[in-house]
């Protein structure tokens, strides 16, 4: 095994994106087209439609809490069955299938149970698709796996809103078109899911999950690296808002919406080009180093995006925004799968994204209050100087097994 492990890294022309990766890839590319097709458009619908603010509030952190709990549980069953085909062919389907059940009908029980249903796809399919590219790689290549799924995956939300820009040029408001539309690539997705096939995998030798928040107890058995690093990168998550709050920032400097739309694709370019050869970076660097690097650069945005800015700071924010996503959220799945344990790949990184979607939504309620009580400028300082906080920590946090992670 160590020999074949030696030969991946010293043949250059050894093939490291495999079958399975592609395929993998290629899903995660149409699901995203489709979700991010709807995403500029899906505050604009919810209200056409009688929901309000604060209705969209509850609806998107209900399901959000639900899906992130969901990723946990989900990863951890994958885990003890030893299957991932099956839970990724699932939960691609029930996102896909989502997408038409949006335009049907028009009451509040109804979208609460078809957003939860794509949330619900995405909890079920998180912990195993991220365990299926572990498994395809070997420790020095999963920064270039994850960043290569990550760079396919992003292509989608250059490619959706895109779309979802040219189809509003010529049909205006007509947004109930949009989801029948987007459940094209939902469809490939699905269908792309069926080419992938299950490995004989370790199965976690203990007793089958018997509810649904069972998978907590890995936090006690989870290796202690594990905990410190999924502690650093959970108290940054606690203050990383949604994305919404840069590009209302932009919007209130005065662009229009179109040109919101296009920053926001431009920042999904510069994310998609600069996945995998950050990934690569990873591998040879280290992935904590890699990761620290986004967490400055993600200050430097924050802080920055705190003052009256000119359009052109505004775009040269959103491209090294791009580079910061770059070099984290599949940096941060590869540095995880890495610290634990094989057969608990999923449940790890299920607790870890689970955890980090719930923070995501405190995240963005305590930025949206912080900005309407003090203003915009305090909650980007306060972000990142938070943010400037945990890089002190993970630089302090060079224990031996950490060294040994990077």
């Amino acid at each position: 095994m160590p020999q074949n492990r030696k030969s991946k890294i010293e043949n250059p022309k050894l093939k490291y994106i495999t079958r399975t990766i592609w395929i993998l890839s290629l899903v995660s590319l149409f699901t995203d087209m489709a979700s991010e097709m709807l995403y500029p458009v899906m505050p604009i619908y919810l209200k056409s439609i009688g929901f309000s603010i604060v209705l969209i509030g509850i609806l998107e952190g209900f399901v959000e809490a639900f899906a992130g709990l969901s990723k946990g549980y989900f990863g951890k069953i994958s885990d003890q069955t030893g299957k991932r085909v099956p839970f990724v062919q699932l939960g691609y389907g029930l996102s896909a299938i989502s997408k038409p059940l949006m335009a049907l009908f028009v009451f509040p029980v109804w979208i609460f149970f078809v957003r939860a249903i794509d949330r619900l796809g995405k909890g079920i399919r998180t912990g195993a698709r991220d365990a299926l590219l572990s498994d395809e790689a070997t420790p020095e290549t999963k920064g270039r796996i994850f960043g290569f799924h990550r760079s396919m995956d992003t292509l989608g939300a250059v490619l959706g809103p895109a779309i979802a820009l040219l189809y509003l040029h010529f049909y205006p408001e007509q947004y109930r078109q949009m989801f029948l539309i987007a459940f094209i690539p939902g469809v490939l997705a699905l269908a792309s899911s069926f080419l992938l096939k299950d490995k004989k995998k370790p199965v976690a030798k203990e007793k089958k999950a018997s509810s649904f928040f069972s998978f907590l107890i890995y936090w006690k058995d989870s290796p202690p690296v594990y905990r410190k690093v999924v502690i650093g990168i959970l108290v940054f998550a606690l203050f990383n808002s949604s994305d919404v709050f840069l590009l209302l920032k932009a919007k209130q400097a005065g662009f229009s919406d179109t040109l919101v739309i296009g920053v926001y694709i431009f920042y999904n370019l510069i994310y998609a080009l600069s996945a995998f050869p950050l990934g690569h970076l990873a591998d040879r660097i280290g992935m904590k180093r890699t990761f620290i690097v986004g967490l400055c650069l993600f200050t430097i945005v924050y802080f920055g995006m705190a003052f009256e800015l000119s359009p052109y700071m505004y775009i040269l924010f959103f491209f090294l925004y791009g580079i910061y996503a770059a070099c984290t959220e599949g940096v941060a799945k590869a540095w995880i799968s890495n610290i634990s344990d094989v057969k608990d790949t999923a449940t790890a990184i299920g607790f870890y994204t689970g955890f980090q979607s719930i923070c995501a939504l405190i995240a963005s309620s305590l930025t949206g209050l912080i900005w309407y009580s003090y203003g915009a400028g305090a909650a980007f300082v306060s972000t990142a100087v938070v943010t400037a906080g945990v890089i002190v920590y993970f630089l302090m946090s060079n224990t031996k097994a950490d060294a040994s992670s990077v």
